[in-house]
């Protein structure tokens, strides 16, 4: 099978967040898909299939090492990207519709890819108990965190927003405490900075704690919130992956009832697998 590695959301090459994706995986088991993205230890592998519903250009499935998930948003941009870049025609000119476990997800094409957020499945304020899990396992005062809320559309996410930026960079959560929980933190650079906001993205499969370079579905479920709540304007460029070592970018716009969430898609590794 045809197979690509792409950076997804880098400011450069090997700067953002890498994205394992298997073509015509029609033949492969569910164990066969689980065994693989394990193995390539990435934070996600997908499979592209065929279509299913007939207003979709193609099907993915969406596998972390542990689990497989219903949507998430590096992998979408990426999956459209290596599905155009091995010829495939969308049936809608400019747009790509992807099929998911979370539905029909359309991808724009133009001057970068960019996803339309998928609907929150999960909204809402946080159990007192769980935000304060979180506020002792990032050492957190209650004054730093200016608002929380359930911002989950596949991955579980909680959302908290800091003071400032370098209170987002200041952070290193204890993996212990925070076991079981996946929450995100976003803050404000001051005008003149990289970026309009810092974000970084913390998951947990219930072993331990994991910082994910750059997340497409947590920044589209900060957008959603915080652009709703009158937070955040409704265009602006969030910077993550700089705890890191990386250089992410994640393009927000806002267009009527959808909230687009854009980046760079590039191709690093193309080749075969053999399963």
């Amino acid at each position: 099978m045809d197979f690509r590695q792409i950076d997804v959301f880098g400011s450069a090459g090997l700067r953002g967040n890498p994205l394992a994706v298997v073509h015509d995986a029609d033949d492969l088991t569910d164990a066969q898909m689980a065994a693989f993205a394990n193995w390539t230890n990435l934070s996600e592998t997908t499979f592209l299939l065929p279509p299913t519903h007939p207003d979709a250009d193609y099907c993915v499935r969406i596998f972390t090492t542990g689990k497989e998930l219903p949507f998430a948003g590096h992998p979408t941009l990426g999956t459209a990207h290596a599905w155009l870049e091995a010829g495939g025609v969308p049936q809608t000119d400019g747009v790509v519709i992807q099929e998911c476990g979370a539905g029909l997800v359309p991808v724009r094409r133009g001057e970068r890819m960019a996803f339309a957020a998928p609907p929150l499945t999960r909204t809402g304020p946080v159990d007192h108990d769980v935000l304060a899990r979180i506020g002792r396992a990032c050492a957190l005062a209650p004054g730093d965190v200016l608002a929380a809320e359930w911002i989950q559309n596949g991955p579980a996410w909680i959302g908290l927003e800091l003071t400032s930026a370098a209170a987002v960079l200041a952070l290193d959560p204890d993996p212990v405490l925070a076991r079981g929980i996946s929450f995100g933190v976003v803050g404000r650079h001051d005008g003149g900075g990289p970026a309009d906001v810092e974000v970084r993205a913390f998951f947990s499969d219930g072993q331990g704690l994991e910082e994910d370079p750059v997340t497409g579905s947590l920044n589209a479920g900060i957008a959603q919130w915080l652009i709703s709540a009158g937070r955040l304007p409704s265009q602006y460029v969030a910077r993550q992956g700089t705890a890191l070592g990386r250089d992410g970018r994640v393009y927000v716009e806002a267009l009527g009832e959808d909230v687009w969430i854009g980046g760079s898609t590039r191709t690093l590794i193309r080749g075969t697998v053999t399963l």
